[in-house]
């Protein structure tokens, strides 16, 4: 394997709307480059980018994944992800270590949800793009139709290079319009194609489409604009060169049209990919920052201090973890020592690669602009950074969206619980976007991901790959329980038998806190009436108590209890005796000062398309929200809103269904506040049902 330098490297991030055809794009292109002996197929599973077993089964892609193609003397790394709103992120971090974007959409259905996702995360790191109308065979496929929905979304800079030759089941070429010249595809699916005249029907539109393309690229600089006047138009060199300039100002989107399944206009696409884009070695500079946290930009040549950032991380069953990066700076040889930068210690970096799917080819080094891979890493995970010791560096990388939805979950079998957080915490190393994490107060260990569809597959995975079995069920709401009115109590504890007895008496006040303050304990016991050693015995009782709660089982808060008076006997008196009489006292308290029951309220940020706002904010109605305002953003709103957590459980899969999937949500803990009465009875009943069944279990 050749080791390329970064002036003949293109990283394109294949991104785009699910069901386009992506994963058969990325197959299609390393057949007729030569990569592959056939084209794979995702319906046979066959591909080279969908390689877990899930993905083959569900027949989608799920994560980002990395092959390259040899064309033209340059080396292309092709990342294909995801296009499934679930998996967005896996688009975005191949974005973020990409130096283009291929975005590809269908020319039946056109601009759909991720389609625009993927496009504003391109934007956010200003890289070029190119638009691949793919499924141009497919009933329904027009490209004028596809065309227009693509500038009336992304502008008038969307610009084809091509033209198709006929559409639908008579789709069988294209029009180059930089070369003016045809190729016709033969049928049977080789990649080969004869060049031909330009068909007649063609040529009127053609000539118009290709004026605008060279007025287009005219434009953008003095000198061509020019030519253009004086000759005419321009030359082909000199269209050429100024259409990559243009693409790399973000200028000019250039469109190309294929049929991946057909394998029609692959060349095409490989051409665009090199003649096009910007080399690694060109690509704009993304910044680190040194030991101090200051921003330093570095050098891209292979001569210089190694920099690489690890952007993804599988587990391979026969080579265990592997770990997926980009070189920014200088050069990675295999078998080396590195400094992750990140964590702050030394990695022993074994054999590098270069993947092809999950296929890994040694190689000896990779230099400045590649993007490899390396197996066994110990203590490295995505989004550290690799360097050398004495030039530390970091490069930030993506920060991943909280969580959608959480479920408890819980092992089938009894004593499989390590078992679950040893399988999770590596599923978690593949995938940063999903959660583990164990409630204090509800005790249940909640798994939390961007969608249900996305806590099942890592049920799936847990299963297939660890051996492990759970159930999941919808989390508990950490209520908690509190008082309205202050209250006197008294608790006595009495007990003789033979020998010693037990004795202990406190008198007690409790009253309500502001919300949040939890528990206040004040000793005011004066003139011995309970000992000093027994003090903090009482407040112990009460500790223990408010935490068992009084109405439903929840801890209580938000009071503080004044130790007013007791009573001691000098031989009868213990600890244990005063800790029981802070729990009796605190009991009848609780009686007496008209408990109520409390909920997590959580503050939720909503954004989405303006026309779905009005349904969104009847939703929230109904889910006892308040809407606390709303914010305009270009096409976008953001509804700001407090919403009790008992309400948002199940919230994404009905956002999802309310915007056609355009809509997202994040939600963090805001506060707590009382439920409303009619309700408390419901969750009181309930929570006593379940203490019930629980004792039964327990009893058998």
């Amino acid at each position: 394997m050749k080791v390329y330098s970064g002036s003949d490297i293109r990283n394109v991030a294949v991104v785009g709307h699910n069901d386009t055809g992506k994963t058969t794009l990325v197959s299609q292109l390393l057949f007729d480059a030569g990569a592959l002996t056939r084209q794979g197929r995702v319906e046979d599973g066959t591909t080279v980018t969908d390689f877990d077993p899930d993905e083959i089964e569900r027949k989608h892609s799920i994560s980002a994944a990395l092959a390259f193609a040899e064309w033209k003397d340059t080396k292309i790394n092709l990342i294909d992800t995801p296009g499934f709103g679930i998996f967005v992120m896996e688009a975005r971090g191949a974005l973020r270590v990409a130096d283009a974007a291929a975005v590809v959409v269908s020319g039946v259905t056109g601009v759909e949800v991720t389609t625009e996702k993927v496009w504003k995360f391109a934007e956010e790191y200003a890289l070029p793009r190119i638009l691949i109308v793919n499924k141009m065979d497919r009933d329904r496929a027009s490209a004028a139709r596809t065309l227009e929905a693509l500038q009336k979304k992304f502008g008038k800079n969307v610009v084809p290079i091509q033209l198709p030759i006929g559409e639908e089941k008579d789709f069988s070429g294209i029009v180059d319009l930089v070369a003016m010249k045809a190729y016709r595809y033969h049928a049977d699916g080789s990649g080969k194609f004869d060049a031909i005249d330009i068909p007649a029907e063609l040529k009127a539109d053609a000539d118009a489409w290709r004026e605008r393309l060279i007025e287009k690229v005219a434009e953008g600089d003095d000198t061509l604009m020019e030519r253009f006047f004086e000759q005419g138009g321009l030359s082909q060199e000199e269209l050429l060169d100024g259409l990559r300039r243009e693409v790399a100002h973000h200028q000019i989107y250039p469109v190309l049209f294929t049929s991946a399944s057909h394998n029609m206009g692959g060349h095409a696409v490989l051409d665009a990919f090199v003649s096009m884009l910007p080399s690694a070695a060109e690509a704009k500079t993304i910044e680190g920052k040194d030991r101090k946290g200051e921003t330093i930009t570095f050098d891209r040549r292979p001569e210089a201090f190694p920099g690489a950032l690890v952007f993804k991380t599988f587990s391979d069953p026969f080579s265990g973890r592997v770990s997926l990066f980009r070189i920014y700076s200088g050069t990675l040889q295999s078998d080396h020592a590195y400094w992750n930068t990140a964590r702050d210690h030394e990695e022993r970096v074994g054999k590098l690669q270069v993947l092809q799917g999950k296929q890994q080819i040694p190689v000896p080094e990779l230099r400045a602009g590649d993007i490899g891979a390396v197996a066994k890493l110990k203590d490295t995970f995505t989004g550290d950074t690799l360097a050398a010791k004495d030039h530390a560096i970091v490069f930030e990388h993506i920060r991943y969206p909280e969580a959608a939805i959480a479920f408890a979950v819980e092992p089938k079998a009894r004593g499989d619980e390590d078992k679950l957080g040893a399988a999770i915490h590596r599923i978690i190393e593949e995938d940063p976007t999903i959660k583990f994490a164990r409630d204090e107060q509800t005790k249940e260990f909640l798994i939390s991901g961007q969608g249900q569809l996305h806590v099942e597959i890592v049920v799936a995975k847990l299963k297939k790959k660890y051996n492990v079995d759970v159930v999941l069920h919808p989390p508990k709401v950490p209520y908690r329980e509190t008082i309205t009115k202050p209250a006197d109590a008294h608790g006595r504890h009495k007990k003789q038998s033979g020998g010693h007895g037990q004795f202990a008496d406190c008198k007690i006040t409790m009253e309500p806190l502001p919300r949040g303050a939890d528990f206040e304990f004040v000793d005011e016991i004066f003139g011995g009436a309970i000992p000093r050693q027994y003090i903090p015995a009482v407040e112990k009782g009460i500790q223990d108590a408010r935490v068992k709660g009084y109405l439903a089982g929840f801890p209580v808060v938000d009071f503080r209890v004044r130790l007013k008076d007791g009573q001691y006997h000098d031989v009868d008196s213990s600890e244990m005796a005063f800790k029981i009489a802070g729990s009796l006292a605190f009991q009848q308290a609780m009686e007496l000062a008209r408990p109520t029951l409390l909920e997590p309220i959580m503050h939720v940020d909503i954004t989405a398309p303006s026309e779905y706002v009005g349904d969104i904010m009847g939703d929230l109605n109904s889910r006892r929200g308040r809407v606390e305002g709303v914010d305009a953003e270009e096409e976008t709103q953001v509804v700001h809103a407090r919403v009790p957590l008992a309400e948002m459980l199940t919230y994404g899969s009905t956002l999802r269904s309310i915007t056609q999937g355009r809509g997202s949500f994040h939600m963090e803990y805001s506060h707590y506040e009382e439920v409303p009465k009619q309700l408390q009875e419901k969750i009181i009943t309930e929570s006593k049902k379940a203490k019930e069944a629980q004792a039964a279990a327990h009893a058998h």
